[in-house]
């Protein structure tokens, strides 16, 4: 009999999910297969569009337990910023292949699979007493042209500020100038569950670098494509863009 399931988190679109189960049981969410630590730790994510129902199986002992869960939608803003510079607009097209060798370098940071299981901690804000000017999901429309749903949170801050660490980690990606992101730092936290840190100043780490919560990884900056100084930070699992703000205590 499996005597354990236990679940962390809303199943809102765009949220994190940890769950907790006996030692040495395998998880499937919609049938494919993922990590289990050797305390019983899983994690996994809701994509921001989302629709359909998620199974989850457990199976120990040949002996197999099915969960279906509802999946929440969520409603996202519409952001409007006119007045833009045309390259903060459409990129020229001498920078494709940069722009493409940046999405690479955060792809793969994005890929790491590890035995850590940092994410089952509590995270913390990387800026205290600061304004979020932008949220997760949110469609922006640049001068009249509606581009990518922003996938991060926004923080308010003056140029030079310090930035913690929301959580223990791994630097898997630390990067002076990319171009959308100018200062660029990502990293991991186990299991495929990473963040990301854009439009830095200064950057304090470097890639292999392990960190503690709280530890300072650099300033706020307003490198990259950035119409003012701030802080943009990403949640990831794998490939899936999560909502930061599903993992932080914003009140």
């Amino acid at each position: 009999m499996l005597h354990c399931l236990e679940l962390k988190g809303n199943f809102f679109q765009g949220n994190l999910i940890i769950g907790k189960t006996e030692p040495n049981t395998k998880v499937l969410i919609d049938t494919k297969k993922i990590k289990v630590s050797k305390e019983g730790f899983f994690v996994f994510g809701l994509s921001k569009d989302r629709k359909n129902d998620l199974t989850i199986e457990v199976v120990k002992n040949n002996i197999s337990k099915k969960i279906v869960k509802k999946i929440y939608k969520k409603k996202y803003r519409v952001q409007k910023i006119n007045g833009l510079p045309k390259k903060q607009v459409t990129p020229p097209k001498e920078v494709y292949e940069r722009i493409k060798n940046d999405n690479k370098l955060i792809g793969e940071a994005r890929a790491i699979n590890t035995d850590l299981t940092f994410f089952t901690d509590k995270f913390d804000l990387p800026l205290k007493d600061s304004i979020v000017t932008g949220v997760y999901g949110s469609q922006r429309i640049l001068n009249g042209i509606p581009k990518s749903p922003h996938y991060g949170l926004d923080f308010a801050a003056k140029e030079g500020t310090e930035i913690k660490a929301m959580l223990d980690g791994t630097v898997t990606l630390s990067e002076n100038n990319l171009y959308y992101t100018g200062g660029t730092v990502n990293f991991d936290h186990g299991h495929g569950v990473s963040t990301l840190y854009m439009h830095m100043k200064d950057l304090y780490v470097k890639k292999g670098q392990k960190i503690k919560q709280g530890d300072v990884i650099g300033t706020v900056g307003k490198t990259g494509r950035s119409t003012g100084a701030h802080l943009d930070i990403r949640l990831n699992w794998f490939n899936v863009k999560l909502d930061p703000a599903s993992v932080l205590d914003l009140d």
